[in-house]
């Protein structure tokens, strides 16, 4: 038995979802705009059963590109992880295979109204950074103003409608004016205030259930792994014939 794969190749050889993520899919592209690669790949079931297990989750091999081992990626979208249940509805897919399209037909056992706690957490978290940075003479940045706008905005309609749609579509120009700075603090921390505020209204009379559909989700798991444990290791060396 030789080593186990290189992190690089579980991604290249085993992606079952890629996207593409970021200002692109959330339609806030502007020239200068980095292309942010995200995907979910499945181990092989055979690699587990060796001391070494293959890693959660891999940084690359190209540029701005990460991917989530499947299990892994699973864990974080019941979490209501914020980053994780957004890479499920990108508008612009890479590449998916059966495995992904079932990912896929899973999206909404991942969302509930905790997204109201993950969500809107993880914004005021971010946006107490920034105004510690204002206190130190440091004014925040537009991006990431612009961008914890944008999370607030998705939370929002998301707990109104049910539905976690990406694309800014009529906020666009609001939020890139943020980016290039045209929108100091004094307003934008007001208008996140306002959007938190929104979005625990609409938590009260969401349509989406308390918490996510764990049982779902796990049979997938469960059956995707015991798909893969059926095929050959094609990490295991295969043992040369002797000549005669």
């Amino acid at each position: 038995m030789r080593s186990g794969p290189a992190p690089e190749d579980l991604v290249s050889d085993h992606t079952v979802y890629s996207c593409v993520m970021g200002s692109r899919a959330f339609g806030l592209a502007t020239e200068d705009s980095d292309t942010d690669l995200r995907g979910v790949f499945l181990a092989p079931t055979a690699l587990f059963w060796r001391f070494e297990k293959p890693p959660t989750h891999v940084d690359g091999p190209l540029p701005e590109q990460f991917s989530w081992e499947l299990e892994r990626f699973c864990e974080l979208a019941l979490r209501a992880n914020p980053n994780v249940l957004e890479c499920l509805h990108s508008p612009l897919v890479e590449h998916v295979d059966d495995t992904g399209r079932e990912l896929l037909a899973l999206r909404d056992a991942f969302l509930s109204r905790e997204v109201l706690r993950t969500f809107v957490g993880y914004a005021e978290g971010q946006a107490k950074k920034l105004a510690a940075d204002r206190r130190v003479q440091r004014p925040p940045r537009g991006k990431p103003v612009m961008h914890l706008l944008r999370l607030l905005l998705s939370c929002r309609d998301l707990l109104r409608t049910g539905e976690l749609v990406l694309d800014v579509g009529d906020a666009r120009e609001s939020l890139l004016a943020v980016r290039r700075g045209e929108v100091p603090w004094e307003r934008a921390e007001p208008w996140m205030a306002r959007l938190v505020e929104e979005a625990t209204t609409a938590a009260e009379r969401s349509p989406l259930p308390p918490g996510p559909d764990r049982a779902r989700v796990e049979d997938f798991l469960v059956r995707t792994r015991r798909a893969s444990a059926r095929q050959p290791d094609p990490y295991d060396e295969v043992p040369q014939r002797l000549a005669h």
